[in-house]
């Protein structure tokens, strides 16, 4: 790569959130100029992109001005207007993830739809136009029912478990799939850039909220046999493949108690599940990121030393300016690595930072990822 690459390239990246800031932390390293579009004028980006644009991420003209500027545009949210994305490719600015590619996994209806077609084991499934549709596929109880659009972090998900549970479901096209009764969520971080290299992270170990399915804690590498991690890489290389995907392709899987493994959704970009990878890996998931968009050799993935990552969340009952309470006794805490994203204000259960923990010993990293839970809370 020649220097002026670097003096002049303009990457945009709709969306200036956490993941967006994280991105630009790696991208200053390679010497990146980076272009923030986000609708909330104090978004985590905001202070540290090289140019931040207040607008909407869905509008056609706002999307396609703020591109017309860039050599080069990602996302780090899949809420955004693919018909100016498409337009822009047209017209020979690069983009990637492919906005045919956005606008599939935009709809979780299109995502289940695919897995079916390209033989991706995936949860038995029906799509649903409306409330009285769920109600007439009992036989799939105890399900869950999941809008077509517009969810995402624990939103537009219901559970479904009995008849008596049939108006919950959603007045609004969406799919009802079989509830798994699952040994581990697992999730694995696979990249490929445009000359088709690539590669995945070891598969890491979620778990969830149980109240709001948000990603409480994982732990990496995932604590399964060497089989089932060989199967998990081989799926989620087998999903970017079939997209034909330039970028990062997070991948959720169920692992059932038969030991089969079915993908579950996916998300084209850096990851809640990957953040760990800034400590414990080799190559993080961000500058990784950057390496298969701009079509770089991508990074080796191996884990360094195991590690635990911990959500901090907003804690429940408490909105306003967030006030960080047992943050000193958290950073006594050995192997501990405290990220924090920007938010000025808090809401309970809002994505307010994350915690890292590293240690050799396992156990003792459990041990950790409970002290942490405990004695860090963001309240206002």
């Amino acid at each position: 790569m020649s220097a002026a690459f670097y003096q002049n390239f303009k990457l945009g990246v709709l969306g200036g959130g956490q993941l967006g800031r994280m991105l630009i932390q790696s991208a200053i390293d390679f010497n990146l100029d980076v272009w923030v579009l986000d609708p909330d004028e104090n978004a985590p980006c905001k202070n540290i992109a090289t140019h931040f644009t207040q607008g909407a991420l869905t509008d056609f003209d706002t999307v396609y001005t703020f591109g017309k500027q860039c050599d080069l545009i990602t996302i780090e949210i899949e809420n955004v207007n693919t018909a100016a994305l498409k337009k822009l490719k047209e017209e020979g600015i690069k983009v990637y993830p492919e906005p045919e590619i956005i606008e599939l996994i935009q709809d979780k209806r299109e995502q289940k739809t695919f897995y079916q077609a390209n033989g991706i084991p995936t949860a038995d499934f029906v799509l649903t136009e409306n409330r009285a549709e769920v109600a007439e596929h009992t036989n799939m109880l105890p399900a869950v029912h999941k809008l077509g659009k517009e969810g995402y972090d624990g939103r537009g998900v219901q559970i479904i478990a009995t008849e008596q549970d049939l108006p919950k479901a959603f007045d609004k096209p969406g799919l009802l799939e079989k509830q798994i009764a699952f040994e581990k969520e697992l999730a694995v971080i696979v990249a490929r850039n445009a000359r088709g290299e690539m590669k995945t992270f070891p598969v890491v170990e979620l778990v969830f909220h149980p109240e709001h399915n948000l990603v409480e804690y994982l732990f990496a590498p995932a604590n399964i046999s060497q089989q089932i991690a060989k199967d998990a890489d081989q799926l989620a290389q087998k999903v970017i493949e079939k997209l034909g995907m330039t970028g990062l392709l997070a991948v959720e899987m169920f692992l059932t108690k038969e030991g089969e493994l079915l993908v579950n959704e996916v998300a084209p970009r850096t990851h809640n599940s990957g953040h760990h990878s800034i400590e414990a890996n080799i190559t993080s998931q961000f500058e990784q990121h950057l390496r298969a968009i701009l079509n770089m050799p991508l990074g080796a993935t191996a884990t360094k030393i195991p590690a635990a990552m911990v959500n901090l969340l907003g804690e429940d009952g408490f909105s306003g300016l967030a006030k960080l309470e047992g943050f000193e006794e958290t950073l006594a805490i050995e192997g501990v690595k405290v990220h924090l994203y920007g938010k000025k204000y808090t809401k309970p259960f809002r994505k307010m930072g994350h915690i890292t923990i590293i240690d050799k010993d396992v156990n003792l990293l459990k041990k950790k990822v409970e002290q942490v839970k405990n004695s860090l809370k963001i309240k206002a």
